[in-house]
C-alpha cells in the first residue's frame, strides 16, 4: 500500500495539472473562438447562414464557460490554492449555475446545428423550408431561457459543507441529477440527436450532386456538414467522460483525505473536467485540422481581409483599395 506522503504528492500533482490545463484551455480557447467568430462574421459566404450562426453562438457560450473557469483559477491563486467555492456561497452557486447553463447550451447548439444541416441539405423542398435564420435565432433564445430556468434549483439547494465544500443539500435534486439530468438530458439525448441528424445530413450531402443547385452552394453545404459531423464526434468524445464522472461523484461523495480512493477520484475529476473544457476550446483547431476549405478561408481572412483593414487604417492608397464586397464575393478565393 502506498504511503501517505506519496498519496499527498499524487493529489497535489492532480491539482497542479488542473490549474495548468485551465490556463492552457483558456488561452487557446480565447484565441480560437475569437478567430472563429471573426471568420464567420467577415466572410460574405457565411452571411445569413444558419449553421454559421449556430457556430458563432457556440463560440460565445464557449468564451463564457472558459472565462468562469479562468476566473476561478485566478481567485484560487490569490487564496493560496484554496478553492473559492469553499469560502464564498455566492461563488459556490455561480460556479455551478454558469457551467451547467453553458453545458446545456453547448448540447442544444450542437443538436440544433446538426438538425439544421439535415433540413437545409434535404432533397425535398418542403423540409428545406424548416431551415431559416429567424428560426435559428428563436431556438437559441428559447434554449437560453430554458437552460437558465433549469439552473434555478441548483442555485437554491447548493450550500457549503465544512468538509465536502460546495454540495447539493436536497436529496431529491441529487437523485434528479444522478438518474435524469446527467444520464439523459446531458448525456444520451443530445448524443443521440446530434449523431443521428449529423449522419442523416452527411447522407443528404452525398446525394446533393443530383440537385440542380450552384456549385459554390453545394461546396458550402458539404463543408459545413462535414464540420458539424466532426464537431459532433468530438463533442461526444470530450463530454462523455465528464458525464460519467458527475453521475458517480454526485451519487457517491468522496471525503478528502490521503487515501488511494480519493487520489484516484481526484485524477478522474481532473481528466474528465479537462476534456470537457477542451470541448469549449478546440472548435477552431478541429475545423482547421479537418477541413481543407476552412484552412483556405482562414488564410484568405488573414492575407486579404486583415491586409485590407491595415491599409485602410494606415491610409495608404485610399482611392485604389478594392471594395470589400469584391474581396468576399462568392467567386473569391475564400471558396476554393
Amino acid at each position: 500500500m502506498s504511503s501517505s506522503p506519496d498519496i499527498a504528492y499524487v493529489i497535489l500533482a492532480a491539482q497542479k495539472f488542473s490549474s495548468i490545463s485551465a490556463y492552457v484551455n483558456f488561452c487557446f480557447g480565447l484565441i480560437g473562438n475569437l478567430l472563429t467568430i471573426l471568420i464567420f462574421m467577415n466572410l460574405k459566404i457565411f452571411h445569413r447562414n444558419r449553421c454559421a450562426f449556430y457556430l458563432i453562438a457556440e463560440c460565445l457560450v464557449d468564451l463564457g464557460q472558459l472565462s468562469q473557469l479562468f476566473a476561478n483559477e485566478i481567485w484560487a491563486l490569490s487564496l493560496n490554492e484554496v478553492d473559492p467555492t469553499k469560502t464564498s456561497l455566492i461563488w459556490c452557486k455561480l460556479r455551478t449555475i454558469m457551467p451547467q447553463w453553458c453545458r446545456l447550451m453547448l448540447a442544444s447548439i450542437v443538436c440544433y446545428a446538426a438538425i439544421d444541416q439535415f433540413f437545409s441539405t434535404h432533397y425535398h423542398r418542403h423540409f428545406r423550408q424548416y431551415s431559416s435564420l429567424e428560426m435559428a435565432k428563436f431556438q437559441i433564445g428559447l434554449a437560453g431561457c430554458l437552460c437558465l430556468a433549469h439552473t434555478i434549483p441548483a442555485g437554491v439547494f447548493l450550500n457549503i459543507d465544512p468538509v465536502l465544500g460546495c454540495v447539493i443539500s436536497s436529496q431529491a435534486l441529487v437523485n434528479y441529477y444522478s438518474y435524469a439530468f446527467y444520464p439523459f438530458l446531458s448525456g444520451v439525448i443530445p448524443t443521440l440527436i446530434s449523431s443521428v441528424f449529423s449522419l442523416l445530413a452527411y447522407r443528404n450531402v452525398r446525394r446533393i450532386i443530383r440537385r440542380q443547385i450552384p456549385l459554390e452552394r453545394r461546396k458550402l453545404d458539404q463543408q459545413l456538414t462535414a464540420m458539424i459531423f466532426v464537431r459532433v464526434i468530438f463533442f461526444i468524445w470530450l463530454q462523455l467522460p465528464f458525464t460519467v464522472y458527475r453521475i458517480f461523484s454526485i451519487r457517491w461523495v468522496m471525503r478528502p483525505g490521503n487515501t488511494v480512493a480519493y487520489a484516484a477520484t481526484r485524477w478522474a475529476q481532473v481528466i474528465s473536467t479537462t476534456l470537457a473544457y477542451t470541448s469549449h476550446a478546440a472548435n477552431f483547431y478541429i475545423f482547421y485540422a479537418t477541413s481543407i476549405r476552412y484552412r483556405r478561408q482562414v488564410k484568405y481572412f488573414f492575407t486579404k481581409r486583415c491586409a485590407l483593414v491595415l491599409r485602410r487604417c494606415c491610409g495608404r492608397h485610399p482611392n485604389v483599395v478594392q471594395p470589400l464586397e469584391t474581396l468576399s464575393g462568392e467567386s473569391g478565393s475564400e471558396l476554393k
